[in-house]
């Protein structure tokens, strides 16, 4: 007996969320779309991941870095710097995804020689994420212990050795939690991506689930997110109780 014969015989009619759910019965893993287009459409998804994350944690730290050393706690205090870094910063922190990713639609092209797939993408992607991680980066290292920074100064610690070996270090688990909600913010921007051309996952689920009515397609694809979500998240705090020394 078929999951639409039973309701009909209980209730007199199926209900629309079921009646959708029947039209994929039988059919989820067995979906030409999910079986051929699912892993190449997961496989971008992490490649995005990977290249703006990646670019995004390493200058975001520096941009984050930046702004602590030319602020008011800073070892080269700086105001015109610190305004000028705090405002870009603001600026690009403050600009819709979507919208930015029309706005340096030509920057785009000029980088990666076209406005479309993964690797376009990832332009979009690390100038809006940069500015979101240097901003964590700052508060996380404005939040070390000053006293550590004066005992190392007292020591005759260099700015650099300050820097890496005092401020950096005593943030690293901070820092690493931070990096953790970024890429997973990077995720989420990815899925927005896809509306636009932009592959990967987002892509997948607004051309197969959403356009075509694949309700299969739509559930799997959720799911394949909230697990890539967990995992982050978990190696994130394994990583951040590792490093962590205090």
């Amino acid at each position: 007996m078929s999951t639409a014969t039973l309701f009909t015989g209980l209730f007199g009619a199926v209900p629309p969320a079921v009646e959708l759910a029947v039209k994929s019965e039988g059919a989820w893993f067995s979906n030409p779309a999910v079986t051929r287009k699912l892993g190449p459409a997961a496989l971008e998804t992490l490649e995005m991941l990977v290249v703006s994350g990646g670019i995004t944690i390493v200058v975001g730290l520096l941009l984050g870095l930046a702004l602590v050393t030319t602020g008011v706690r800073g070892q080269h205090r700086n105001r015109v710097v610190y305004t000028v870094l705090s405002q870009v910063v603001n600026i690009g922190r403050s600009m819709p995804f979507i919208i930015l990713m029309v706005a340096i639609a030509s920057l785009t092209r000029l980088i990666a020689g076209t406005s479309v797939g993964w690797a376009a993408a990832c332009v979009p992607l690390t100038v809006g994420a940069i500015p979101f991680y240097a901003r964590l980066v700052e508060t996380a290292i404005n939040d070390v212990d000053h006293g550590k920074v004066e005992a190392a100064l007292m020591m005759g610690a260099s700015g650099t050795q300050i820097t890496w070996g005092v401020l950096v270090r005593e943030a690293l688990p901070t820092l690493i939690q931070s990096a953790t909600v970024t890429i997973i913010t990077l995720l989420g921007y990815t899925a927005m991506a896809g509306t636009v051309g932009g592959g990967g996952l987002g892509d997948f689920a607004i051309q197969y689930g959403y356009q075509r009515n694949m309700s299969d397609v739509m559930v799997i694809t959720v799911v394949l997110i909230a697990i890539i979500v967990g995992i982050i998240q978990m190696m994130g705090d394994m990583l951040s109780r590792l490093v962590d020394h205090r």
